[in-house]
């Protein structure tokens, strides 16, 4: 074959292979840009807002995104109130402490205004996390959108796919391994501690009753401890405790450096030590004085978790209060049946064609003698 001709046959396939390309992506890059170009910036003005006077929200933001893409992917199930007959996914023991709905309805009414039914709660849970990332001097992540919301959420799927802070490093490596993460997106997406707090009773075990023996866990520095008792009495449920013992408000390296120093403030967060992969890669960022490898790390494995189950291309729907499923449509109107056409009798048929032979005698005559 002729090479030009050759060129443009295989060149007239290049638009068809773009396109089969675009409708597997779970998420792109500047999915609103024509149907709500403003939407990025209206996130993140709010979120500039909202972390100005409560800046511990930013850690519980970003711990939202997680916590909806592990249970039935990145659909905004977790926002979904219970009802009557179901209890959702927020209502489960394990998301009892999880915070910042209130964030999340306060960026989709804004939104609401400035583009109708156009940009999913699953994007803004996924938007306001990034923004938080970057609002607590972390990095700047370019984070796809195009998802839709889910039509579900039931709290008994929140156990079997969410760890909790007592998880040990095998259940963790399990639970990442399902969505196709590895042991190092475990330890760099753990780096998310380096912001937010947790309640009391996610660790209080590991100062009062390490093991059910009323000791104190081994693995946790003495000097810490006796920090951790003064902020969190026997049986606190309401006090919150910075999860990273150097800076809780800085997207840094002070989680890892924490850890090493036998400073982790959960179970799940010491788990991490108990990997080779894992545990390498905390003393690394612990020694480093630049964060460039670890946002670069974490910028990478962001974007993957942000991409579970995402539900694109006419999937799930765009909710209009993120709290609840739209109503639902409509039934469409059955169209009435087409009329049967009437069938003519024996009778009407002998008539009928008696008519027509006499038509084409008289036709015949007509001809012969006109």
């Amino acid at each position: 074959m002729d090479s030009k001709i050759l060129m443009t046959v295989l060149l007239s396939f290049v638009p068809v292979l773009l396109l089969l390309s675009s409708t597997e992506a779970h998420v792109e890059y500047g999915a609103y840009n024509t149907t709500c170009p403003q939407a990025e910036k209206v996130v993140y003005e709010e979120m500039v807002n909202i972390l100005a006077t409560s800046p511990d929200l930013a850690g519980a933001l970003l711990r939202l995104h997680y916590v909806d893409c592990f249970v039935r992917g990145c659909e905004a199930s977790i926002l979904l109130n219970s009802t009557s007959n179901n209890k959702a996914e927020k209502d489960a023991e394990l998301n009892k402490d999880v915070r910042g709905y209130e964030v999340i309805d306060r960026i989709k009414a804004k939104l609401e205004v400035a583009c109708p039914g156009i940009v999913s709660c699953a994007d803004i849970i996924a938007l306001a996390a990034r923004d938080s990332i970057r609002l607590s001097n972390g990095p700047n992540i370019p984070i796809g959108t195009g998802r839709r919301d889910g039509n579900g959420s039931s709290a008994s799927d929140v156990p079997l796919n969410l760890p909790s802070a007592s998880a040990n490093i095998t259940l963790l490596l399990s639970l990442f391994a399902q969505y196709n993460l590895t042991a190092k997106d475990l330890v760099v997406l753990s780096g998310a501690h380096t912001i937010g707090k947790a309640h009391c009773y996610s660790f209080s075990d590991r100062l009062y009753n390490y093991n059910g023996n009323g000791s104190s866990d081994p693995r946790l520095d003495a000097n810490y401890q006796t920090v951790l008792k003064q902020q969190c009495i026997p049986n606190d449920v309401t006090s919150l405790v910075g999860l990273d013992a150097n800076n809780a408000t800085a997207f840094d390296l002070g989680y890892y450096s924490g850890l090493s120093q036998k400073k982790g403030l959960l179970t799940s967060d010491v788990a991490l030590l108990d990997d080779a992969t894992t545990n390498a890669y905390v003393l690394l960022q612990a020694n480093k004085t630049s964060t460039d490898q670890f946002f670069a790390d974490f910028a990478t494995s962001l974007m993957l978790m942000g991409k579970i189950g995402a539900l694109t291309h006419g999937k799930g729907e765009i909710r209009k209060q993120c709290s609840v499923l739209n109503p639902a449509p409509p039934p469409t109107p059955t169209p009435s049946p087409a009329p049967k056409p009437i069938s003519a009798s024996p009778e009407m048929r002998s008539a009928f064609s008696s008519v027509l032979s006499a038509c084409l005698v008289l036709s015949y005559f007509f001809i012969q003698f006109y």
